[in-house]
């Protein structure tokens, strides 16, 4: 049977530009003909579905307080049903909060900052923004305070839209080290505890400013339209290294780019669910729930501590949210997944052993027929469907985005929930890139250019790959289209040889880091990230990444940070293990005590080391890259530690500087 070609070289070269087949000719700008700005996107949904449920919220029935064993206190929340707003309510808030904040003040095409959780005031003030063509600035709710101050003193916001949570305690120590902001405005009932902000700085609730822009004398505040090039957001990365960098995306940018993650899934209209925890100043979440509400579905809002059963903040005896909302579709980072996949596997091991042995027949039989094109609705039926309700029991397609997905983890997600696709994109390209067919199961791979974006290889002979490479075109990866960013706020660099340029046709590119190659069928594989590559003492090359996806397969690793030294010669890694498998570990070994003092074992370690040298023979990665030592952390990387960004992707630099003492100990320095 001839491969199913997804896209080709258009030069005719092996190093592109590729583009997807459907884009040949050219590349697509716009989801709706005529409808260029996130303000008209918004309209022409509202026009379609105006009496559809769009933005839901649980309602809060009690909270409650536990006391761990170890004394730490936990906040349990009892939930109610989903209470919604339809499009066309939404559609009447998005215009009353945009008056209302024209009338204190905020000029269009001026900056407004909004640090605040996922919900639907984020979304109801981000499309008031574009409406109103006020330049939206997105910080992330669990950013640091030094590149809060940073991002809100850089973009010159006057007006902030926040959480009464966060006015209340992250923002205490912020606001008065931020001299140019003059309204706050913040989600939640009730009154806010103010504290000592400055005198100048005038507080509102959200609810207060729409009331005001309802009021009749200022429904006829006059606003400048936005266009396609006007900028509509800058949005902060969380960033890796260093300080945050504000990436300005225009209103074209982000149209062309959820142009293409569109065409990609199928059958996207008012009939799905889709349930929004991640947070919304990501440009995975912010596209794909903007993206959603184009084609009318409707959008249950959750968190991480309540998506499921036996998230943390669930009240034992309550349900989950995907329980109550029966979500059709999910986007999720691999962290989120791996926990899923992990969830499930801890439940396997407490069956008894006939149970085991037939979920295991019935896995093995569908990974089978699946790789074959076929389904299994028997095996669905009587043995994954009691899985799948994990997630609600509805869902027919999950996204994957913003780090590497394990090949074991997608395949699992597929045979247990749904067909799993894989994106890459990147901020500075709107999110947008590649996405896989979601009838692809094939691993590893991140799917073909979207439609709205072409991917050229740039030879990297430092790090060993060029297009030239056999039997697979290899290099950096460089992105191009409508859909790439203008650049950095406050930043000149754009030139050629930067991370973005421009070409002699005019088009913008993204210089990504990423090392990828491309497969006869079109489709995109990254294999290497150059910050990643370290040289040992000996000459030999080091991909960390590779190293970590590897090593994470092991039942008692959760998370790793592999690290190397230019002055050593071998590699060392830093591992949270799962608290299950390293306590029953402790236990098979006759090891009391802690978790602190379990994770600081000796004899521990040494067992954490010898999974992780069976995962590199099976894995067979190179004897140097192997680490020769490990320190287990009991401490969880969460975006709140500041150890990993809002995706889960590893803060290098900043773990460095966490585990000093640990690097000199394992290195051996005095």
């Amino acid at each position: 049977m001839a491969e199913h070609i997804r896209a080709r070289s258009v030069s005719g070269n092996p190093e592109g530009p590729y583009r997807a087949v459907e884009s040949a000719q050219a590349l697509a700008w716009e989801m709706f003909e005529g409808v260029d700005t996130l303000d008209k996107l918004f309209r022409h949904a509202v026009s379609r579905f105006k009496h559809t449920p769009c933005l839901g919220t649980r309602e809060l029935l009690s909270q409650d307080t536990e006391v761990q064993p170890d004394g730490k206190v936990f906040q349990k929340l009892v939930l109610g049903e989903y209470r919604w707003k339809t499009y066309e309510e939404v559609d009447r808030e998005v215009g009353y909060l945009g008056n209302g904040l024209a009338v204190l003040g905020q000029k269009s095409r001026s900056s407004i900052a909004i640090f605040c959780e996922t919900g639907a005031e984020w979304m109801i003030t981000a499309q008031a923004c574009f409406r109103y063509n006020f330049l939206l600035v997105t910080l992330y709710a669990t950013l640091g305070e030094d590149a809060i101050v940073f991002g809100l003193t850089q973009c010159g916001a006057t007006h902030l839209i926040t959480s009464k949570n966060l006015l209340e305690t992250k923002l205490k120590v912020v606001l008065p080290q931020v001299t140019g902001l003059k309204h706050v405005i913040y989600a939640g009932s009730g009154g806010a505890s103010l504290g000592d902000y400055p005198q100048s700085l005038s507080v509102h609730s959200i609810q207060e400013v729409m009331d005001l822009g309802a009021k009749p004398d200022n429904l006829c505040v006059q606003v400048d339209t936005p266009s396609p090039s006007d900028l509509a957001i800058v949005m902060y990365t969380s960033g890796s290294t260093g300080r945050p960098k504000g990436v300005m995306m225009h209103h074209s940018n982000l149209i062309a780019g959820m142009a293409g993650q569109c065409q990609r899934i199928p059958g996207l209209g008012p009939k799905d669910t889709y349930i929004g925890y991640l947070p919304l100043a990501h440009v995975l979440e912010l596209t794909a729930e903007m993206s959603c509400l184009s084609h009318g579905c409707r959008i249950g809002y959750s968190s991480p501590q309540t998506l499921c059963l036996q998230s943390s903040k669930i009240k034992r005896g309550s349900r989950g949210d995907c329980s109550v909302l029966r979500p059709t579709l999910i986007a999720a980072v691999p962290e989120i997944m791996d926990r899923i996949s992990k969830n499930v596997m801890a439940k396997v091991g407490e069956m008894n052993a006939v149970q085991r042995k037939l979920f295991t027949l019935g896995y093995r039989y569908k990974l089978q027929q699946v790789a074959c094109g076929a389904d299994t609705p028997i095996c669905n039926k009587l043995l994954f469907k009691h899985v799948s309700m994990l997630l609600g029991g509805s869902v027919r397609l999950m996204l994957s985005g913003g780090a590497p997905l394990s090949a074991d983890t997608q395949r699992f997600i597929n045979i247990c929930f749904c067909p799993v696709a894989i994106g890459y994109g990147l901020t500075e390209t709107c999110g947008a890139g590649t996405i896989s067919d979601f009838s692809d199961y094939t691993t590893g791979r991140v799917g073909a250019p979207l439609i709205c974006s072409e991917i050229i290889l740039r030879d990297w002979p430092e790090g060993g790959y060029t297009s030239q490479d056999k039997p697979l075109p290899r290099g950096e990866i460089l992105i191009g289209g409508p859909n790439v960013a203008l650049g950095y706020y406050g930043s000149e660099d754009q030139k050629e040889g930067g991370e973005f340029w421009v070409d002699e046709a005019g088009q913008r590119w993204f210089c990504t880091g990423d090392v990828g190659e491309v497969h006869p069928d079109g489709c995109l594989q990254i294999i290497d990230r150059k910050k990643d590559l370290v040289k040992l003492q000996a000459g030999e090359y080091v991909s960390l990444g590779k190293v970590e996806a590897a090593l994470k397969k092991s039942p008692l690793i959760d998370n790793i940070c592999a690290y190397a030294s230019s002055n050593q010669s071998y590699i060392i890694g830093f591992v949270v293990p799962n608290q299950k498998q390293l306590t029953e570990l402790a236990n098979r070994n006759g090891i009391d005590g802690k978790w602190e003092e379990l994770c600081n074992h000796a004899v521990l370690e040494q067992e954490v080391l010898k999974s992780i040298k069976e995962i590199a023979t099976t894995d067979k990665l190179q004897r140097f890259e192997v680490p020769l030592k490990v320190c287990l952390s009991s401490e969880v990387w969460t975006p709140e530690t500041g150890l990993v960004t809002d995706a889960f992707k590893l803060k290098r630099k900043e773990l460095q500087r966490h585990y000093i003492r640990d690097i000199e100990r394992m290195y051996g320095a005095k």
